[in-house]
C-alpha cells in the first residue's frame, strides 16, 4: 500500500493488461491507497476496484476469465460495491464486442454493442471534447475540459429499458469521433470511461478524484 494514509484504498486490477503502472501513480496522486493486486480478498475488500485494459475486447475479456476476475467484479458490483473500468475495461461491460469480423461476449452490464468507430482516422488517439450527463458525478466542475482517448472501438448505440421505476437510469457522457460515442457511464456504483483519466493531465486527475470521493 502506498499514498496517503487516510485516503480511500483502490486495488487496481492486476490480470495482465499492459501498462498499468500509469493508473496506479494517477490514483496515488488522487490520494488513494492503491494496490496493483489479483488476490481476491484484496479486490473485494477494497474501498474502490479500478478494471484497466488495453488491446483488444477478446484477449481482455479472455484474460479477465483467465484470473477468476468476472466473479469478483460481479460480486462487487451486485453487493453495492464501487467499480470503475477504464478504456476496454469501460467496452468489456457491455454486452458483446465486434473487432475484425470476431464477436466476443462481455459482462453485459450495459446494454450495447463494442464495433469500429466510422471515422476515417483509426484509432482516435488524443485529445476530444464530452457531452457529460446531468447530474453527472464524475464531471463535477470539469463540464468543459477535454480527455485522452486511444481506442477504435466504442459503443455508439445506447438503449437502455429501465424495468425499475424507483431505479435511476445510468448517466451517461457522450463525445463525437466520426459518430458519437459512449465516453463514461455512471450507474450507481459502476462507473466507466472509454478515455484514460491517468494521461488526461489535470482533467484526468479531477475526475479521479470526484470518483474517489464518492466511494
Amino acid at each position: 500500500m502506498s499514498g496517503l494514509a487516510t485516503g480511500p484504498s483502490v486495488a487496481v486490477l492486476d490480470y495482465g493488461s499492459g501498462n498499468v503502472r500509469s493508473a496506479v501513480r494517477a490514483l496515488e496522486r488522487a490520494g488513494a491507497r492503491v494496490s496493483l493486486t489479483a488476490d481476491p480478498d484484496t479486490v473485494m475488500n477494497a474501498d474502490g476496484l479500478v478494471v484497466p485494459g488495453v488491446g483488444a475486447f477478446g484477449a481482455v475479456m479472455h484474460s479477465l476469465k483467465n484470473v477468476g476476475a468476472l466473479r469478483w467484479i460481479g460480486r462487487r458490483i451486485a453487493g453495492g460495491r464501487p467499480v470503475l473500468g477504464i478504456c476496454v475495461g469501460h467496452q468489456v461491460l457491455f454486452e458483446r464486442g465486434v473487432e475484425h469480423g470476431v464477436e466476443t461476449e462481455g459482462m453485459g452490464e450495459w446494454p450495447g454493442v463494442v464495433e469500429a468507430l466510422p471515422a476515417p482516422v483509426l484509432p482516435h488517439m488524443g485529445w476530444n471534447s464530452v457531452r457529460p450527463a446531468e447530474d453527472s458525478v464524475l464531471f463535477r466542475g470539469l463540464e468543459d475540459e477535454r480527455f485522452y482517448f486511444v481506442h477504435s472501438y466504442a459503443v455508439q448505440n445506447w438503449t437502455f429499458d429501465q424495468t425499475i421505476a424507483s431505479m435511476a437510469p445510468p448517466k451517461v457522457t457522450w463525445s463525437h469521433h466520426g459518430a458519437d460515442f459512449v465516453a463514461a457511464v455512471e450507474n450507481g456504483p459502476l462507473s466507466a470511461t472509454q478515455f484514460h483519466p491517468e494521461k488526461s493531465g489535470d482533467a484526468g486527475m479531477r475526475l479521479l478524484q470526484n470518483w474517489l470521493g464518492s466511494l
